[in-house]
């Protein structure tokens, strides 16, 4: 299938963090997070890390928590995408798999993002492009491609890594 043809199934509503990720080569992006996360990290203090950036937001630990959590999930779509014909996505309550999050160490998460990462990477690459218009669903998204689920993991690095870096004191807050 054509690159032209592959587009025509991505719609951009499909992906929410489709805003950060805008002309990037989604492989580079998630290729390139795990150091850029760890980078961003290796200079904070220990009560830096847990600090919170503001009320009801997650300190630079519990976004690696996140991350790495989110990695698993990710990890688990993209394999029943390639398991399954027309593939329903099970979403999961972030807030909910947050609350476990106090029992985690950054370095731990870390490493869990990292390692699950280049596993996940492992397979995107094995698989290439031949199978990204295969389609699956999202209950609240909608239709769309296993192109469209590494572009959403890409934007939602993005997306996270900025918050790290702004509570690292290296971008401005979003």
């Amino acid at each position: 299938m054509r690159e032209a043809e592959l587009q025509c199934y991505c719609l951009p509503m499909t992906n929410p963090y489709a805003q950060h990720l805008g002309d990037r080569d989604p492989l580079q992006v998630i290729a390139a997070t795990a150091e850029k996360l760890r980078r961003s990290v290796t200079d904070l203090s220990r009560e830096r890390a847990e600090q919170s950036p503001a009320p009801g937001k997650w300190s630079a630990r519990e976004i690696a928590c996140h991350l790495a959590d989110c990695e698993i999930a990710f990890g688990f779509r993209l394999r029943q995408a390639l398991a399954e014909e027309n593939h329903v996505v099970q979403p999961f309550d972030q807030e909910k798999w947050a609350q476990n999050y106090a029992g985690y160490k950054l370095d731990d998460a870390l490493a869990a993002f990292e390692s699950t990462r280049l596993w996940n990477l492992a397979l995107i690459r094995k698989v290439g492009p031949a199978v990204y218009g295969k389609r699956l669903t999202h209950p609240e998204r909608g239709e769309m491609t296993f192109k469209t689920l590494i572009e959403t993991m890409a934007g939602h690095d993005l997306n996270h890594l900025k918050q790290v870096e702004a509570i690292a004191g290296r971008v401005a807050a979003a």
